[in-house]
């Protein structure tokens, strides 16, 4: 399956195939994922499996480095897939990961079904609607 762009509430999101190529350096992220932001992307859902190993390796610096590069360019991104097995073997990125999951940029996430749920406004949001010149006390037309 090609990388596809979708809609999930109202976010277009550039959703990437499990067979992609593998992010091992800051260059692939560029060339592979960044460049949604100019496909109209807002969000770029990577499957955890197509980064290396080197990623959840925090003192390697490549996670910083990929992290800012999406903020840099405003884009969000969300890690969709188990990455268990890389939490216990570190102690600072399951403090990233729970870190990361409070904001609303970066999302460590098990499947596309969790993404979905956390791109969906909150139960009870009422979306701000611009007022109508006549409700800030000026003359309603006639």
């Amino acid at each position: 399956m090609p990388d596809l762009l979708v809609e999930h509430h109202g976010v277009h999101v550039l959703v990437c195939d499990d067979e992609g190529a593998p992010i091992g350096s800051l260059q692939d992220a560029l060339d592979h994922l960044v460049g949604a932001a100019f496909e109209g992307a807002e969000l770029v859902a990577v499957p955890a499996g197509r980064f290396d190993d080197s990623f959840y390796d925090l003192s390697s610096g490549l996670a910083g480095a990929i992290l800012q590069k999406f903020a840099t360019y405003r884009l969000r991104l969300a890690v969709v897939g188990d990455i268990s097995h890389h939490l216990l073997a570190s102690a600072a990125l399951p403090d990233l990961v729970r870190e990361a999951n409070r904001g609303r940029d970066i999302w460590f996430v098990a499947d596309l079904d969790e993404l979905v749920v956390r791109l969906a406004p909150p139960v009870g949001h009422v979306t701000r609607r611009t007022p109508t010149p006549w409700i800030r006390g000026r003359p309603r037309p006639r």
